[in-house]
């Protein structure tokens, strides 16, 4: 978990410790306040010390139960705040792909260029929809809560338009692994990979991959998109990253060029591919 998300939700603690002893019915221990929230305890002392994140609806719970409704526009405004950086998976899944998908293409609409590295899979906006939905279908069988996988899969669709559009420009790097990856049956990914080549030397589109073979400088791990050098967005197991403050926007973007020294383009890239292609289907 980031620093400023942690203390971020350290401040948010402190002020619902603040409400408690402020009460205008007289400070309550938290043991009383737990009791009159029909809650146990620990968890009233975990969102104090900011080591459990609290839901929109456990903050409305605790400004009423502390006498003082009318603060909780501002918990659930510290509350966004916050989490609009760290987007947990889970909470995100519990509403479907549908406003996930729909956030981050709001972001993608404003952008003119991307830096994307992805050292396991092939990135959404080069995907098949066929690929998509398998990828889509593995995120919703490991995380649960969202079945809208159709509609999430028209989304990623409908996001490629961005790749047509003037003055855009798409800098994409992939490990060989993403291009081997059976996410999704053999015959999928070959139509993929054919997808991939067809790619190559579109004029919006600037396609390298770090083959197996090639010396790299740093570990090819976690995946991440730079849109205009003002936001990363990085996925993890647990959470969605929207990271817009300059030093980590730089750090990737250090990150991206370092990669880039060991990756290969043009006919190289096509070799690759095509490589792995033949290892599917050889015939």
């Amino acid at each position: 978990m980031s620093t400023d998300y942690q203390q971020a939700r350290v401040a948010l603690g402190a002020r619902l410790r603040e409400l408690r002893f402020t009460c205008p019915g007289g400070r309550l221990t938290g043991q009383q306040l737990a009791q009159r929230l029909g809650w146990r305890g620990s968890k009233v002392s975990k969102l104090e010390n900011g080591k459990q994140t609290a839901t929109p609806e456990d903050l409305k719970a605790w400004a009423d139960a502390t006498e003082q409704p009318g603060v909780y526009a501002e918990l659930a405004a510290r509350l966004a705040g916050f989490e609009s950086h760290i987007r947990s998976w889970r909470r995100a899944l519990a509403n479907g792909f549908k406003p996930l998908h729909e956030g981050l293409s709001a972001e993608i609409d404003r952008t003119s260029q991307m830096w994307i590295w992805e050292e396991s899979v092939i990135p959404g906006l080069l995907q098949t929809p066929e690929y998509a939905r398998h990828v889509v279908q593995r995120y919703s069988e490991l995380l649960g809560g969202a079945n809208d996988i159709e509609a999430a899969v028209r989304s990623r669709a409908q996001r490629q338009e961005w790749l047509y559009r003037p003055r855009r420009k798409l800098h994409v790097l992939m490990w060989e692994a993403a291009l081997r990856s059976l996410i999704c049956p053999p015959s999928v990914l070959v139509a993929q990979l054919d997808r991939l080549t067809g790619m190559i030397g579109m004029d919006t589109v600037e396609l390298g991959v770090i083959p197996f073979t090639a010396s790299v400088k740093i570990v090819p791990a976690n995946g991440f998109w730079v849109l205009d050098d003002r936001l990363v967005v990085a996925e993890d197991w647990h959470a969605e990253m929207w990271l817009d403050d300059a030093d980590n926007v730089a750090l990737y973007s250090k990150v991206w060029r370092t990669l880039r020294e060991s990756a290969v383009y043009g006919a190289d890239a096509h070799n690759v591919i095509n490589a792995t292609r033949r290892a599917l289907n050889p015939r």
